[in-house]
């Protein structure tokens, strides 16, 4: 695919943001190439990224469409992110496998997480799932953990303990719960409830060096904004800024100076795949990069690695929905 070279223009940003970029020159991104890596899937979706050993890994799920009953996971690795082959794919007979993510575990593995949603009815609609590897290639059987129709969506690891929130799944249970493990697979509650208003869901988290943690929260149901939350060890007081706008697929990384950059999926006119910085402090998100996308898209995964913002994402704004990798250049 033909590579695309572009510098965030400001004025191809909203006003506010535009004005920002305006007074705030080191704010300034430049996308500095974007490509399709997969597509050989009927539908190819929800990704995240690594580095493992030297070579890069991403993962997503692979189906006939958005929705349905043949969601596989697939592996994907490549030794300088230009040439990608498949390492894995994972499958299930009677569910659909969705939302892969990956992390490196203690001692040098690494962990494919995801949720199945069952087929048919056997008591019960969601799974949580782990699976670990020392290669990326062949991976251990499946771990069912967290709660049943407890979706444990993203998991973090912090000093030896693996944390996520899973969020209810169910139409009469919207709580989110906090999940920690220190072996990747058992996962027990450690917040039985650290948040309950509207429908809250999807989140990132980041742990600074201080051991604080942020999380990142999607939220639909009522005002459908997105919520910041902050906590301090053991993690089981959490303190919620509303950040007052609208958010899907929710991942953030912390630079090396300090600043926030998260990937979402906007709604407020045109959806698309954006990076936005994260003010903890104030409790805002602004965009400042459009990611090419559309229509189905979203759901990225970020690493830094030689001085540039690694994203992967999926969109469908060529026709068919697709895994792409976005690098990112931040002026100094």
């Amino acid at each position: 695919m033909k590579r695309l070279v572009a510098l965030a223009l400001i004025g191809s940003l909203p006003a506010t943001v535009a004005a920002l970029a305006a007074d705030d020159s080191p704010r300034a991104a430049e996308l500095v190439e974007v490509k399709c890596i997969w597509n050989k899937a009927p539908h190819n979706a929800f990704t995240d990224l690594v580095r493992f050993q030297d070579r890069w890994f991403c993962v997503f799920r692979e189906g006939q469409g958005h929705v349905s009953p043949d969601g596989a996971l697939r592996v994907i690795t490549s030794e300088d992110g230009e040439d990608w082959e498949s390492a894995a794919l994972l499958t299930s007979e009677n569910s659909d496998l969705r939302d892969a993510k990956i992390t490196v575990a203690p001692g040098g593995r690494l962990m494919l997480s995801g949720a199945e949603a069952m087929n048919r009815p056997v008591g019960y609609k969601h799974q949580s799932l782990t699976w670990l590897s020392e290669d990326g290639k062949s991976w251990s059987a499946r771990h069912e953990v967290a709660d049943r129709d407890y979706w444990l969506w993203r998991i973090t690891w912090h000093k030896g303990t693996a944390y996520g929130f899973g969020y209810g799944c169910r139409n009469d249970n919207h709580n989110l719960r906090l999940y920690a493990s220190r072996d990747g697979r058992r996962f027990d509650p450690l917040v039985e409830s650290a948040f309950r208003e509207g429908y809250p869901n999807e989140t990132s988290m980041v742990f600074l060096d201080d051991d604080t943690c942020y999380c990142l929260l999607r939220r639909d149901g009522g005002s459908s904004t997105a919520q910041l939350g902050v906590a301090k060890p053991p993690y089981t007081e959490w303190s919620w800024k509303d950040l007052g706008v609208r958010i899907g697929g929710p991942q953030m990384i912390r630079l090396a100076d300090g600043r926030f950059v998260a990937a979402v999926r906007l709604y407020d006119g045109k959806v698309r795949t954006a990076l936005c910085w994260l003010d903890t402090e104030k409790g805002t998100l602004a965009e400042f990069l459009t990611l090419p996308s559309g229509g189905d898209t979203s759901y990225a995964g970020l690493a830094w690695h030689e001085g540039l913002l690694w994203v992967s994402y999926y969109s469908s704004h060529e026709g068919k929905t697709s895994i792409y990798l976005a690098k990112v250049k931040f002026a100094p």
